[in-house]
């Protein structure tokens, strides 16, 4: 493992600009769209594919850029974290996902201290929480087996998509989840919605898990013969 200090950090500050890029873009599309609500998704889904690119390429091989308690749960899993460092990570995350949509707040002159009113809730929601999390899994296990020097680019790439193919705008993550309840902007979640989403999103990391056994190198080649 890479210094832990600054693997932490490294964790605190991603997540943090991640959310900014995810809260700000929401609150800068709605305004400049004039209500147009497509317009707005798509700023929203730009910003945040390409602040995920540049993030995981250069906080990669400082901590892994997970930014993402649950690909932090997959790999401790896989036994590339332990569970203390599991524990500090998404400490770190939940952290810097908080401070992230303070500071995004900051910038808009918004209050900072808020909670948000947007209820997203009901089986949609919930099946497109798995839905996009399964697949965020899969990019990312798949992507370290055959293009593990273009991991960022892929996730990149699936989250822009997954915020138009999914019904719940492709959350993906407990901690960004929890850190925009605290807005009540264009990218918020009411609190109340919050563990239904979160725990889709665990559902999605198992079935990710799940599938990626199934194409593991040795079934693969076994099936091939």
């Amino acid at each position: 493992m890479k210094n832990r200090h600054a693997a932490l950090w490294a964790e605190a500050i991603g997540t943090a600009f991640l959310l900014v890029a995810v809260v700000g873009s929401g609150v800068m599309g709605e305004q400049l769209a004039q209500g147009n609500m497509g317009l707005a998704l798509l700023a929203n889904s730009l910003a945040t594919g390409c602040g995920l690119y540049f993030l995981i390429t250069v906080l990669g091989p400082v901590s892994g850029a997970h930014f993402n308690p649950l690909v932090s749960l997959r790999a401790f899993l896989l036994r590339d974290l332990t569970a203390t460092l599991l524990s500090a990570y998404v400490a770190a995350q939940v952290v810097g996902g908080i401070l992230g949509v303070w500071i995004t707040h900051l910038m808009f002159d918004l209050p900072i201290l808020q909670t948000s009113t947007k209820l997203r809730t009901g089986t949609g929601h919930w099946s497109g929480e798995v839905v996009a999390t399964l697949g965020l899994i899969l990019t990312i296990g798949l992507g370290e087996r055959f293009k593990r020097d273009e991991i960022p680019l892929l996730v990149a790439c699936y989250i822009t998509s997954a915020y138009w193919f999914t019904s719940s705008t492709s959350f993906a993550n407990p901690a960004v989840t929890l850190a925009r309840a605290l807005s009540d902007t264009f990218a918020g979640i009411a609190p109340v919605s919050v563990l239904g989403f979160v725990l889709a999103q665990t559902l999605g990391l198992a079935l990710g898990m799940g599938v990626l056994w199934l194409l593991r190198p040795g079934q693969v080649a076994a099936k091939s013969h």
